[in-house]
């Protein structure tokens, strides 16, 4: 059997997590909880997140910083494009701000990023400074057609326009290609609900309908794969190859690990 490296190696103690928010910071928040809870059930929690960055200066990182008593930098994305006369949207300048990011966060030493609803598409550049994981809102699984079918903005609606009736969520390794990085966990399947007399044709059903499963996908898929993620992460269990291929407690995962897999273990 190929020798395994762990994405983070327990041996050194509490994995240091720097999490970077956009908007409300609901992911952001029930990892923090989770981490308060095995301190509470077990003495300790194998990773701590130690600061927050926000591209937002209108994010809710101010108010969860007070409340866990954390250290919070924002940079907001559009002042700092503003001010140097540079359209935020020229991703060929975007390596601007990633390299002010990556002097920020740097500072805090971290050892992995959570990317929780952190809005701002990212350079190479960060990729290559962190390690860092993502959720999102679709299965990001290889279909028949050998693609990655549900990425982009708007998986729950393009799952509900296209007939598909089940959406997961999924955490992954933020890699260059959006969407594109190696898979860590899905969430268990929730059936998409579409109440009688909707109709998907109509834009204003269709909008109204993606935000009402959305808000259960997160509950039930992002508020629950992420916390253990970051455990699971934190304690050794998801390690690569030299090929780069992951594993989970030492089985091959080409695909992540479905909650469905880890009940046995969470029981």
């Amino acid at each position: 059997m190929e020798k395994l490296t762990p994405l983070y190696d327990p041996a050194k103690g509490p994995m240091k997590v720097m999490a970077l928010m956009s908007g409300s910071g609901t992911n952001v928040r029930r990892v923090l909880e989770h981490q308060e809870a095995l301190k509470q059930s077990q003495g300790a929690s194998p990773f701590e997140i130690i600061g927050l960055f926000s591209d937002n200066l209108s994010s809710n990182a101010p108010e969860i910083a007070r409340e866990y008593d954390l250290t919070v930098m924002i940079r907001d994305i559009r002042a700092f494009y503003q001010t140097r006369g540079i359209d935020r949207l020229d991703l060929s300048k975007r390596y601007l701000f990633d390299e002010e990011c990556i002097r920020i966060i740097g500072a805090f030493n971290p050892d992995i990023l959570l990317f929780g609803g952190y809005m701002s598409i990212i350079t190479p550049l960060m990729t290559e400074a962190f390690l860092a994981v993502n959720v999102h809102p679709g299965d990001l699984r290889v279909m028949k057609d050998g693609k990655r079918s549900w990425t982009g903005m708007h998986p729950v609606r393009d799952c509900l326009v296209k007939g598909e009736r089940e959406v997961r969520a999924t955490t992954h390794l933020v890699e260059p290609t959006v969407d594109g990085g190696r898979l860590l966990l899905l969430s268990e399947a929730l059936k998409l609900e579409i109440p009688q007399g909707r109709d998907l044709s109509n834009k204003a059903d269709l909008k109204e309908l993606e935000a009402f499963n959305q808000e259960r996908l997160k509950k039930q898929g992002d508020w629950k794969i992420m916390p253990l993620c970051f455990e699971f992460l934190a304690r050794g269990y998801f390690a690569a190859d030299p090929r780069g291929n992951l594993y989970f407690r030492g089985k091959a995962i080409p695909e992540g690990v479905l909650m469905e897999e880890l009940k046995a273990y969470l029981a």
